[in-house]
C-alpha cells in the first residue's frame, strides 16, 4: 500500500450495501485509505473492492474474527445487525467504531468497553446508479471520548461541508423526521403513480406539481403547514367523500386518506 497523504486514515469497512457503495469511493476520493471491505454477501463486497485500489473483500466472519489493522472501523451495516457486528468482533484495544445510523444510539457500543465507539451520520437517501454530491450531505457526529470525536469529525469534513455534532436523542427525532421527508413521501409518490396507471396516465403530469409543492414547503416560513393547500385543509366535503369512494377498491389507501385527511385539518392553516 503506497504511504497515506497527511491527515488521511485507513478505513475498515463494514458492509457492502446502499450506504457503504455510497461511502466507500467518496473516502477513497477524499484521500482515505479502504483496508477492507467485509460482507455476509460475497459478490457485493467484491464489485465494491474491485473499484478501490489496494482493497481486499472479506468474509464477514473473518473480517471479525480478526479486523485487519484500520484506524476507524465503520460499520455500514443494517440497523439490526449493529449489536451483533459490535459484540462479535475480536477488536483490538482502543479500536475506533462508527456506526452510520440514524436511529441507533451512542450506547450500543457499551457491549464492548475496550472500544471506542462513534457515530457518523449521513443525511441522506442512497440508491444504485444515483450520484451523491457529498459536499452538500449533512454528516452528523457523535462520541463519549474527545480524541474520538475529534478523528470522526475530521473525517466527516474531509467528505462534506455540513459536518455537526448532535447527540443520540437528537439523531433519533432527525431521522424521524427524514422518514416523514424522503420515505414516507416516496411511498405516496408511488401510491399517486398507482392511480394514475389505473386510468392509463402518465405519472409525468404530476411532475411540475410535485416540484411546485417541495419548492413551496421548502421556502415556507415558519412551517410548510402554514402553505397547505388542497380539499382537505378547505374542507371540501363533496370532493373529501368522492375521492374515498374512488378509493374504494384500495381499502387500505382509503384509510390513509381519512388519516392524512384529519391530520391536515388539525394542523394546516388555509393557503387558497
Amino acid at each position: 500500500m503506497a504511504s497515506l497523504k497527511p491527515n488521511a486514515l485507513r478505513v475498515g469497512l463494514f458492509g457492502a450495501g446502499r450506504v457503504a457503495a455510497a461511502l466507500a469511493p467518496a473516502l477513497a476520493a477524499a484521500g482515505h485509505h479502504l483496508a477492507f471491505v467485509a460482507s455476509r454477501a460475497p459478490g457485493p463486497a467484491q464489485a465494491l473492492a474491485a473499484a478501490l485500489p489496494g482493497c481486499p473483500a472479506l468474509p464477514l466472519a473473518t473480517a471479525l474474527a480478526s479486523p485487519p489493522p484500520a484506524d476507524v472501523y465503520l460499520l455500514a451495516v443494517p440497523d439490526a445487525a449493529v449489536p451483533e457486528v459490535v459484540t462479535a468482533g475480536n477488536w483490538p484495544a482502543g479500536a475506533l467504531l462508527a456506526h452510520v445510523a440514524g436511529a441507533l444510539p451512542l450506547a450500543v457500543f457499551a457491549a464492548q468497553p475496550l472500544v471506542r465507539g462513534g457515530v457518523l451520520y449521513p443525511l441522506q437517501t442512497f440508491s444504485p446508479g444515483r450520484r451523491i454530491e457529498w459536499p452538500t450531505v449533512p454528516l452528523f457526529v457523535e462520541a463519549a471520548e474527545p480524541t474520538t470525536e475529534a478523528i470522526l469529525l475530521a473525517l466527516a469534513r474531509s467528505l462534506s461541508q455540513r459536518v455537526a455534532l448532535l447527540d443520540s436523542a437528537q439523531r433519533l427525532h432527525l431521522h424521524l423526521g427524514a422518514v416523514w421527508a424522503s420515505n414516507f413521501t416516496n411511498h405516496l409518490l408511488g401510491v399517486a403513480q398507482a392511480l394514475l396507471a389505473e386510468a392509463r396516465l402518465s405519472f409525468d403530469l404530476l411532475h411540475p406539481l410535485v416540484r411546485e409543492t417541495v419548492d413551496k414547503a421548502l421556502a415556507a416560513q415558519p412551517s410548510p403547514f402554514g402553505v397547505q393547500t388542497g380539499p382537505a385543509v378547505r374542507r371540501d366535503a363533496p370532493t373529501l367523500a368522492a375521492h374515498e369512494t374512488a378509493l374504494a377498491a384500495h381499502p387500505a389507501w382509503q384509510a390513509l386518506y381519512g388519516q392524512l385527511t384529519a391530520s391536515i385539518q388539525a394542523a394546516a392553516t388555509p393557503a387558497g
